[in-house]
């Protein structure tokens, strides 16, 4: 299943518009092979923006910082790292915290990972609170 490069909404097989934003979907190739202007596929891309480090880098280099997709992958990735070091540094004060904090950790790691996961097989994981903030920032 495609996605809208216009809204973002995914868009069944063999759909010839978006059915959000009635948007023309291009019927003879897939979103997953088509590279962005960079040379990297919008998926492999919006997987790797799953590393903090790397969703900056895509925020801020020209043809991925365009891809509605990308910037939703990369916003969201960013504030699940943001609103992890929070809480750990909230928990870390407290004495409970610190045995809790590993399990805070963890679930950020497995919320990234199929985060990305999901990203690469052109699908959205719209986290509560987080997502809809990031679609925002998206555009």
């Amino acid at each position: 299943m495609a996605n809208c490069t216009k809204c973002g909404t995914a868009v069944p097989e063999g759909a010839s518009a978006c059915p959000s934003c009635g948007q023309a979907v291009a019927s003879a190739a897939p979103a997953a092979s088509a590279p962005s202007s960079g040379g990297m596929a919008p998926n492999i891309a919006g997987a790797l923006a799953y590393f903090p480090i790397i969703a900056i880098i895509w925020l801020v280099m020209e043809p991925y910082n365009k891809d509605r997709f990308i910037r939703f992958h990369s916003f969201q990735s960013l504030a699940l790292a943001v609103c992890s070091i929070g809480l750990s540094i909230v928990l870390v004060v407290t004495i409970i915290g610190i045995f809790v904090m590993p399990l805070v950790q963890l679930g950020w790691f497995v919320v990234a990972v199929i985060g990305a996961i999901k990203a690469y097989n052109n699908d959205k994981l719209t986290l509560p609170l987080i997502g809809p903030w990031s679609a925002k920032q998206a555009g």
